[in-house]
């Protein structure tokens, strides 16, 4: 006989045994399933006969439960990462303007000095002041240093 012939109980004869599970087996599933999540030999068939159905569908249902729980757990965990990774890329953005604003002000800076310099080798010639001393002045200055004060700065 071909494969078509056969009817879906003939092929398959257990389908006509597997019964759904009501809400209530499903409950006492989901209890004896949150204190352990593996389900071992004696309970299975202690289940079984408490639920009036075969011991293979408690542990499928005890296996599908795993699955859906992994799934669940896969799932959170993609969501909290993509939440990470949008808040690392918000930073990130905020991060390279501030370094652009902040290469800005380099670039203002430099020019400043860059001004300030030409300024001060005319005025040293003038004055007789050492245009290194100038340049620490006006470093100082630039940093917070008071008054135009000379202050000490590292290798200046």
């Amino acid at each position: 006989m071909e494969r078509s012939q056969y009817s879906q109980t003939q092929e398959y004869p257990f389908i006509k045994n597997k019964k759904r599970l009501n809400q209530e087996q499903v409950r006492i599933l989901e209890t004896n399933f949150s204190f352990n999540k593996k389900l071992e030999p004696d309970l299975k068939y202690q289940l079984a006969l408490e639920l009036g159905v075969p011991p293979r569908q408690v542990s499928i249902w005890y296996q599908n439960k795993r699955a859906r729980e992994k799934n669940q757990s896969l799932e959170t965990d993609h969501r909290a990462l993509q939440q990470r990774l949008e808040n690392v890329l918000a930073e990130n953005a905020s991060l390279r303007g501030e370094v652009e604003r902040l290469r800005g002000e380099v670039y203002r800076i430099q020019e400043l000095f860059n001004g300030f310099n030409s300024s001060v080798s005319s005025s040293c010639d003038e004055v007789g002041s050492s245009k290194h001393d100038l340049e620490r002045e006006y470093y100082a200055a630039l940093l917070g240093g008071g008054g135009g004060q000379f202050v000490a700065f590292g290798g200046l």
